[in-house]
């Protein structure tokens, strides 16, 4: 699996975090592991399961221990932790680096940062941000629109109307967030966020017109960055031979690096308005997400009605 990397100075920038030494420039020192260790062990002395690739962290359990060691014992234990050349130690809340710990920072070339932030909140929305910036991706042809709130991944083949359909949707104050390649990330177990390549960002394409500006035709409020897959739908050919399920009651999912997402097939022929069916997809997937599916309650309706138990 390819991995990915993000530079020392994209983190500094994002937590406004202060340079207390940089062995070298922030942009060339890169950041590969979405983990964030609390070093409080390491310190200690002890490094079995230590991954100097993750970035250090000291709060304040891990600055009380420190402080607590005599001035030799700290020196020593500081210069094994630091030998071990992590990636970057964190200072988090009002703490400075001790002088000793600076000084052993340079000799070591380990870089030195500073957060304002509180250690738990700081921790949290560091490994956040780390876990969609390094998440595993791959690319996807289709379009990703948002509506009501609601993340539809949109696919089919070429010309079937994908695009079509997101103007449309866009129209109707809806949201674009790729067309043509959406990339998608994996940033946990359970969760697909997807955007578009920055070279196509904010792009779409139509044939017969070509190539239009989103966000100066129908205003910035039209366009996102992001936004999670909540849903996929497959666009395809009307086929009279197929069979398409009428009440909904078949659940099926569309697997994305190994993650199941809710996906509708939705058949496409002249008269259908492609763009009204998408924003009802949308709510009875969200209705879905909330507890209530429609199919299901419908059908126990009738049973009820026949006198057949569900």
């Amino acid at each position: 699996m390819k991995t990915y990397t993000i530079p020392l100075s994209a983190i500094m920038n994002e937590f406004s975090l202060q340079s207390v030494y940089l062995p070298t420039n922030a942009e060339e020192i890169l950041i590969s592991r979405p983990e964030v260790h609390r070093c409080g062990l390491a310190l200690s002395g002890f490094f079995r399961q230590f991954e100097p690739q993750r970035i250090q962290l000291i709060g304040n359990a891990e600055w009380e221990y420190m402080t607590s060691l005599d001035k030799e014992t700290r020196k020593k234990n500081i210069d094994s932790f630091l030998s071990h050349h992590p990636t970057a130690v964190i200072f988090a809340g009002l703490h400075d680096a001790p002088e000793e710990f600076l000084e052993l920072a340079k000799k070591h070339q380990v870089p030195i940062l500073r957060a304002a932030t509180k250690t738990t909140d700081f921790m949290a929305a560091l490994i956040a941000s780390l876990n969609v910036h390094l998440a595993p991706r791959i690319t996807r042809h289709g379009v990703l629109v948002e509506v009501y709130g609601e993340g539809i991944l949109i696919i089919g083949s070429s010309g079937i109307g994908k695009s079509e359909t997101a103007i449309e949707l866009l129209k109707r104050g809806h949201r674009l967030i790729a067309d043509d390649a959406v990339e998608i990330k994996k940033v946990s177990a359970k969760s697909l966020v997807g955007s578009a390549p920055s070279t196509i960002r904010y792009y779409a394409e139509l044939r017969g017109v070509g190539i239009v500006d989103v966000r100066r035709i129908f205003g910035i409020g039209a366009v996102k960055e992001t936004e999670k897959i909540n849903m996929v739908v497959i666009l395809e050919p009307w086929d009279p031979d197929k069979y398409y399920d009428r009440l909904g009651l078949e659940n099926e999912y569309y697997e994305i690096m190994d993650i199941k997402v809710p996906m509708v097939t939705i058949p496409v022929r002249p008269g259908r308005n492609l763009a009204i069916i998408m924003e009802i997809a949308a709510m009875n997937n969200r209705q879905k997400r909330m507890g209530y599916n429609t199919a299901e309650e419908f059908n126990k309706m009738l049973l009820k009605e026949a006198g057949i138990e569900s």
